[in-house]
């Protein structure tokens, strides 16, 4: 083969530290943004916060006149339509969760308390052997988040005696019911019976139907479970208005009683727009708190200066370049998130006048059509942004949903449709409640055509319980 030099042309997209930066901050929740922004603050000397303004700060399009900074060619709309997956492999990894202010959100959480914790403490106030303590401790380190026991008298024996700690199954088995008398009712149970019976012994001995419930829960759950109410009159004893009362008792009991004890991590959720309606027209605007108010400091950017090379003056160059970037991709965002929330306002203005039922079928295609963006950029800008209505706070993901054909030729959105759905069910009755079959031709009478599973999926979907399971006395 012979050497030889060709020349080709060829195209290519250049993915700069700057469209980086942009697609990054576009795909930032609030709370994020502000851990970004804070980081900025700290590691660029030409960025500060200016309390004085209602926004981000300009950005000047020419520099002061000591300045001497590289030309750079800022487009007026940032293209954010590449991948940033493309580019950026790693997850993008956020120091923590501030206010702006430097405060953190997890220092304000140090004081949540385990359900282990909850139970440790009232531990440390039983009188116990050293052997009873263990074993209780260890009790106590098999209970799950739901407060049920995780392991068995046997595991948890067998489990003490590897630890050097002699007991026998019955020691075990005493330390477990007096862990099982400790808050929240019910903790340290093995089952839903165990956990019922031992919130139900725990009440006065005078409260109404408390034995008769005892009754049911041991001796009868399968019935209950299966919603057999004439069999359960039957061995019970008991006629209709009273078994009324019994399973009042017993649906007053909590399934899962660590539940109680919040261990929950908060979340926090900061609208990013909102949306008014005003003179009879709905407006979008930006939340004025979610966006900082950014600025150049113009004392640092004086100090920039012409024809000096040194490594100072290069690094106060580097920082200026960075903080006017940096500017630029924060209002790009802002531009681009209220542009987009405008579009879904346009289309969604049913349902923030009649509700849920009157959701317009919405896909991203649409908005990015109607705003002249690519999907990816209305997927980022959608996704964990929040949009404050006088109906509540939504995701702007909330508006998006498919569509069914009506027969009429229209479109129905599923959103829509849920809705119907938990409106005939709530109307319901309680005795005879709707089957998934009955509320499709329900649906197909009013022009909607559903098919049962697709109705028995939407109801999943929302956790609305069976027809058997929402049956109940009349």
């Amino acid at each position: 083969m012979k050497q030889s030099l060709q020349l080709r042309l060829g195209q290519h997209l250049a993915m700069t530290p700057q469209l980086q930066q942009a697609i990054r901050l576009l795909q930032l929740s609030t709370i994020e943004l502000r851990t970004e922004i804070q980081d900025a603050l700290d590691s660029n000397m030409m960025l500060e916060v200016d309390d004085d303004m209602d926004g981000l700060a300009p950005v000047p399009s020419e520099p002061p006149a000591e300045e001497d900074v590289a030309p750079v060619d800022i487009p007026s709309e940032l293209p954010v339509d590449s991948a940033w997956e493309d580019v950026y492999d790693g997850a993008m990894g956020v120091a923590g969760n501030g206010d702006g202010n430097g405060i953190e959100y997890e220092a304000q959480r140090s004081g949540e308390t385990s359900l282990q914790d909850h139970l440790h403490e009232q531990l440390a106030l039983m009188r116990l052997s050293e052997t009873d303590r263990a074993i209780a401790t260890a009790i106590v380190d098999a209970v799950d988040d739901g407060g049920y026991l995780c392991a068995t008298v046997p595991d948890l024996t067998q489990t003490m005696l590897s630890n050097g700690v002699e007991v026998e199954e019955d020691e075990v088995e005493a330390c477990l019911r007096q862990v099982q008398n400790l808050d929240p009712p019910g903790v340290a149970a093995r089952d839903l019976r165990e956990c019922l019976l031992i919130q139900l012994r725990q009440l006065d001995a005078d409260t109404p139907w408390r034995d008769v419930a005892v009754t049911m829960v041991d001796e009868h759950l399968d019935l209950m479970a299966a919603r057999d109410f004439a069999q359960l009159m039957r061995v019970l004893r008991i006629d209709k208005d009273e078994l009324q009362e019994v399973l009042g008792l017993v649906r007053s009991l909590s399934p899962r009683p660590g539940a109680l004890v919040d261990t929950g991590t908060p979340e926090y959720v900061v609208p990013d727009v909102f949306v008014r309606k005003v003179k009879g027209v709905w407006r979008v605007e930006l939340n004025p708190d979610a966006f900082p108010r950014l600025r150049v400091n113009p004392q640092y950017a004086r100090l920039v200066r012409r024809a000096d090379s040194s490594n100072d003056n290069t690094t106060l160059r580097a920082h200026l370049q960075e903080a006017r970037w940096f500017i630029k991709s924060l209002r790009s965002r802002s531009e681009t998130l209220l542009k987009v929330a405008t579009c879904i306002v346009e289309r969604q203005q049913g349902f923030l006048e009649h509700g849920d039922e009157a959701m317009r079928p919405m896909v991203l295609h649409d908005v990015a059509e109607a705003v002249g963006m690519h999907e990816s950029t209305i997927s980022r800008v959608t996704t964990q942004k929040y949009m404050h209505t006088p109906r509540g706070i939504y995701e702007l993901k909330y508006f998006f949903s498919s569509h069914v054909y009506t027969k009429s030729g229209s479109e129905c959105s599923s959103t829509a449709i849920r809705a119907l759905l938990k409106r005939l069910i709530a109307a319901e009755n309680p005795s005879k409640p709707l089957s998934d079959s009955k509320l499709a031709d329900i649906l197909a009478e009013q022009g909607i055509n559903v098919a049962r599973r697709t109705v028995a999926k939407y109801r999943e979907a929302m956790a609305i319980p069976s027809s058997a399971e929402r049956r109940t006395l009349a």
